[in-house]
């Protein structure tokens, strides 16, 4: 009987997709299968696609992919610094909200300054000049804020423009910004991927 209903069910299903649909891709063709142990079962065919090894891949799709991986990775090893950073910025500035006194904004910052330190001073050390500059868009990401102007903000202007003359001869700048649809768009959608199988939320 259960046989039976299967083969009435496949069959009604290829009336209706053969005779409703006229399009070249939309219609469906179905077979029956009867496994070994007698169960019949529906049975499609796929359209052959091709498959490119690393073998058959050109010079530019070869540095193309390297570069992917590449920075695929420096999002991987940096994204969740910019994360635990930015949590405990966004709790400074939430802290800074209406002290104007220099001497209280001051105090509020160095009580959390040990615990940045404590918490990344050894892992950034550790990161590239490469990955350093995916971190510092990552964290322009998370807090909206350049590190320039984290570093203005909490240690003044003057040490700002000294780390930023130190960020110019390594080849990077504290300014820049993130722009996750055009020049971070890759950026973007690795991050996106992460988000999506870590489950991050915005910070």
């Amino acid at each position: 009987m259960l046989k039976k209903i299967i083969i009435f069910i496949m069959l009604l299903g290829k009336f209706n997709f053969t005779n409703a649909q006229h399009g070249t891709y939309d219609t469906l063709k179905l077979a029956a299968w009867v496994s070994p142990e007698g169960d019949t079962l529906a049975l499609s065919y796929l359209n052959p696609i091709d498959l490119l090894t690393i073998r058959h891949l050109t010079s530019a799709q070869k540095a193309q992919r390297a570069e992917w991986t590449r920075l695929r990775n420096a999002v991987y090893v940096t994204f969740p610094y910019a994360k635990a950073a930015a949590k405990i910025m966004n709790e400074i500035n939430a802290k800074l909200v209406g002290v104007t006194n220099k001497k209280q904004r001051k105090a509020i910052i160095k009580s959390r300054e040990a615990e940045l330190r404590t918490e990344f001073t050894s892992k950034l050390t550790n990161l590239s000049v490469y990955q350093g500059k995916v971190l510092m868009k990552l964290i322009n990401r998370e807090t909206g804020n350049n590190c320039y102007e984290i570093i203005q903000e909490y240690k003044g202007g003057f040490t700002a423009t000294v780390y930023q003359t130190v960020a110019f001869v390594f080849g990077t700048n504290l300014k820049q910004a993130y722009n996750p649809t055009e020049k971070d768009k890759d950026i973007e959608t690795i991050v996106k991927e992460l988000e999506h199988m870590y489950g991050y939320k915005k910070s």
